[in-house]
């Protein structure tokens, strides 16, 4: 497969992880703060995506409705909900080839109604709707490629792009959250924390999942154990890792060759699955989850240097 096709393939997946990812993280941050009153919660959204210093330069007094439409329709933000769908449509475009047509034509169609939302959108727009709709056409386009994509290597790059995005999204979301939280006057245990921690799962579909898990009180200590360690969560660190590493391999043996990527990644995920939440807890999470990103961040360089580069 040509470097280029491989690389329009990895963006692809990447892009449609993140506009799902942005939506997610946007209904769990608004209903957050309908609950707190305050708007800590929502203020901690750019600083997520490293957005801080462009937010603040387009909106002097923010509220909550410029935090929406910066992170969902903002065609200049490149990490928008609108820009990203729009990029992964284009990369798609150049790949038709290789993709089946109920995946490219569930996808445009997503890229067109959404631009026609931002054209059309008024006084009174409900953001909230379109985070729903959002969420519910990015698993459409997921879906169309599982059920249908033939399992060869460009499977492999669409898997890839997914997944180097959702382990990264997903330990951003415990990092800020995370620290967001505990700081709180609230005392821990309290309604609104329970609350406050219901949502973070929220943000990865997993709140009822920690109810069949646990079958307990929700407990910080355990919201990360079940978002980093858990190898049967789809959206955790080790799940994510461990797609990543089994995708590697199916290129390898397509290719006849392994590289730097998959010691990296072999190595990642080896940690996540012989870790323990108690000692990550002592080393601290922070220190953690910045590693991580990190590492995750070195890895998807890797995987681009090796396969995707002309």
């Amino acid at each position: 497969m040509l470097s280029s096709t491989a690389r329009n393939l990895y963006w692809m997946g990447r892009y449609i992880q993140r506009a799902e990812n942005t939506a997610r993280m946007l209904e769990a941050t608004n209903r957050m703060a309908l609950l707190s009153g305050s708007d800590r919660e929502w203020r901690s959204v750019p600083a997520i995506y490293g957005l801080e210093e462009s937010f603040a330069g387009r909106h002097a007094k923010p509220a909550m409705d410029d935090l929406l439409h910066f992170m969902l329709l903002d065609a200049d933000n490149p990490s928008s909900a609108l820009s990203c769908m729009r990029a992964a449509r284009n990369n798609a475009r150049a790949e038709r080839n290789n993709l089946t047509t109920d995946v490219w034509e569930s996808l445009n169609a997503t890229w067109l109604e959404l631009r026609g939302m931002d054209q059309d959108r008024g006084d009174g727009f409900d953001y909230r709707a379109l985070m729903d709709w959002i969420k519910k056409q990015a698993v459409m386009v997921t879906g169309a490629g599982y059920s249908t994509l033939l399992r060869d290597d460009a499977f492999n790059f669409v898997m890839l792009g997914t997944y180097i995005e959702r382990a990264d999204n997903t330990a951003r979301i415990l990092d800020v959250k995370y620290h967001i939280l505990l700081p709180s006057g609230e005392r821990v245990g309290g309604s609104l924390d329970y609350y406050q921690w219901a949502e973070v799962l929220s943000c990865i579909g997993a709140y009822r999942t920690y109810r069949r898990v646990y079958s307990s009180k929700i407990e910080p200590w355990r919201v990360a154990e079940l978002m980093i360690l858990r190898h049967d969560l789809p959206r955790s660190l080790r799940f994510c890792l461990m797609q990543i590493d089994e995708n590697l391999n199916q290129l390898a043996e397509l290719y006849g060759a392994r590289g730097e990527a998959h010691r990296l990644a072999g190595k990642l995920h080896s940690r996540l699955r012989y870790g323990r939440i108690d000692s990550i807890f002592h080393d601290g999470l922070h220190e953690f989850l910045t590693d991580f990103i990190r590492r995750n961040s070195k890895l998807s360089g890797e995987i681009e240097r090796q396969f995707l580069m002309d």
